[in-house]
């Protein structure tokens, strides 16, 4: 028998020696090695399947249940399943069992003042209609868990509060719900900063403190109010990866940290604690898989300093800058020669760069990118990160603020060369979110037009938008540039049939090329185009070699009719007045 003492691990019989454990940590740390960073960015826009119905999904906790009452339903999809590649051993160092860590933790965290710091989130919800863009659908609740920092401020995640009408703060122990104020949404990193203007919220609350970015094996206790009760909850486990990872809600690849404590609905924007009470990450999303078990993902320090600096620089929220430019690995011997590599030479190739960047900066297509502020890039992508887990470069960028600049060594025709690159947030054809505004739309005639954007497919086609969605929206969803400021993809999404658009009743979220003659880069300009024409017919080109006729007269007059009839209150949203 073996009698555990407070606050003290007690050896496990069964575990590895020390020097065992070491060796395990030694190959774990050489199975990291082998995910490098081109099958990352590859992770965006394929789905690794098992069957038709056994996808990996990467869910925040709040999206794993359908309505509102543990969290926000519906399931985001991890682009790239979030496996990834790695080996499933579970190492706790020193041959200690994992969840005797905890026992003595828990008692120091409730002793100093921890887990009052946690509180658990209400907010109330009114997404937009992607379907019928001139309404809201019916509004919705859920519970997630925040916590509170210095400044009077509270951190959370950002899809806790998506699309919000009311956000409200409950303190561990009390019944009183205090009103919150949204300070700032970062989308892409998925956390939200709020503020209570009340005095009484913050009196007895002692700021949660944060840590350093753990190390594989160190023990965490993610605390928050997730499913399954109403008290406040405490789980426990250890890391089990740092790597550079797919963010399900903001859809871009930043440092993440994998962990085995459980992370369930509700559990969203809570803290992951140190053994010293240090605040290590913030609980945000979940892998859900047939072979997987137990994997979370916290945001790691790094990421939250990021986001709070930025926020406390500018007033709001800028972004993550991302690179101006598409790469790949340079491993073929032939491809090395074919660039004028010398032996030794290490980089990656720039297949493509970002059509608004060409001429801003120096880098052109295949080009070798060497470093970036002085740190060598591997024929992988990878750059080094601690001992044994290199990462890859693309972490660089995203410790970097929107402006901010690096110097930039490269190879062209095998001389090497040095530039400075201005980072900036990235813009994607088909956006990821629209950051809380209403949609935007046009009618003409009963046509109803309007723009692509990820909440607009899953809206269309389901949680799997991403296979079942028409494949030519996909191709400019997972392949498509901005090559001019502003440019959007504009569909006909559907037709409010009527006399004047008889034989086009079955149109359905088709690209629109061009307008009599004219190719439209977005919706503002198919609006203005359309409004000022003077032509005797408006003709539409769509995709598929599709056209649409209608006389002009005729489809102005008649557009005042169909809003009537559809309750529509005008032909075109706020944004385009």
């Amino acid at each position: 028998n073996y009698t555990k003492k407070p606050g003290r691990p007690r050896k496990n019989p069964l575990a590895p020696s020390p020097i065992v454990g070491d060796r395990l940590l030694a190959l774990l740390d050489g199975a990291l090695d082998a995910q490098t960073s081109s099958e990352v960015e590859e992770r965006r826009y394929v789905s690794p399947r098992v069957g038709r119905n056994k996808r990996a999904k990467v869910m925040t906790p709040a999206e794993m249940t359908r309505g509102r009452g543990g969290g926000r339903g519906g399931a985001v999809v991890d682009d790239g399943g979030g496996v990834g590649v790695g080996i499933g051993v579970g190492v706790v160092g020193g041959g200690y069992l994992a969840d005797d860590f905890y026992e003595g933790d828990a008692d120091s965290l409730e002793r100093e003042g921890r887990m009052d710091a946690v509180v658990k989130v209400f907010c109330t919800h009114t997404e937009p209609n992607y379907s019928l863009p001139w309404q809201r659908k019916r509004q919705s609740a859920s519970t997630s868990s925040g916590f509170v920092i210095p400044g009077r401020r509270v951190l959370t995640n950002a899809h806790s509060v998506e699309h919000h009408t009311q956000v409200k703060l409950k303190k561990r122990g009390s019944d009183v719900k205090y009103v919150a104020k949204v300070l700032a949404i970062g989308v892409e990193c998925d956390l939200a900063l709020l503020t209570v203007e009340d005095d009484d919220f913050f009196e007895g609350i002692a700021p949660v403190q944060f840590g350093p970015l753990p190390h594989l094996s160190a023990p965490v206790s993610v605390i928050g109010y997730p499913i399954g009760g109403v008290a406040i909850s405490i789980t426990s486990g250890v890391v089990s990866r740092t790597e550079v990872t797919n963010y399900a809600h903001g859809g871009i690849d930043l440092l993440g940290v994998q962990i085995d404590a459980a992370i369930n609905s509700g559990n969203s924007g809570g803290p992951a604690f140190n053994s010293k009470g240090e605040c290590v990450g913030v609980a945000f999303q979940s892998l859900k898989h047939d072979d997987a078990e137990n994997i979370g993902y916290v945001i790691p320090t790094p990421v939250i300093h990021h986001f709070i600096t930025d926020y406390d620089r500018n007033k709001s929220y800028t972004g993550f800058p991302s690179l101006p430019f598409s790469w790949q690995r340079v491993e073929s011997p032939a491809m090395r020669k074919w660039l004028k590599m010398k032996t030794g030479q290490k980089g990656v190739l720039i297949s493509a760069v970002e059509p608004l960047m060409k001429d801003k900066i120096n880098l052109k297509k295949n080009d070798v990118l060497v470093s970036i502020d002085g740190t060598d890039i591997a024929s992988d992508g990878t750059v080094p990160f601690r001992a044994g887990e290199p990462i890859t470069f693309n972490y660089l960028v995203s410790e970097k603020y929107v402006g901010e600049s690096a110097q930039v060594r490269y190879l062209r025709d095998g001389k090497m060369q040095e530039c400075s690159i201005t980072f900036n947030a990235m813009k994607r054809l088909v956006p990821w979110h629209i950051e809380g505004t209403p949609p935007s739309y046009f009618i003409a005639g009963g046509l109803v037009f309007t723009t692509v954007c990820v909440p607009f497919l899953k809206n269309e086609y389901g949680k799997d938008y991403d296979f079942d969605a028409p494949v030519k929206l996909l191709e400019k969803f997972c392949h498509g540039r901005v090559e001019e400021e502003g440019q959007q993809v504009v569909i006909c999404a559907q037709v409010l049939a009527a006399e004047v658009n008889r034989g086009y009743e079955d149109l359905h979220n088709t690209i629109v090329q061009s307008f009599n003659g004219v190719k439209i880069f977005n919706l503002k300009q198919l609006a203005q185009a359309v409004e000022s024409s003077k032509d005797e017919f408006m003709r539409f080109e769509l995709d598929h070699e599709i056209s649409v006729v209608m006389d002009t007269k005729a489809a102005n007059s008649a557009t005042k009719a169909i809003l009537k009839t559809h309750a529509i209150p005008s032909a075109k949203s706020a944004d385009l007045r």
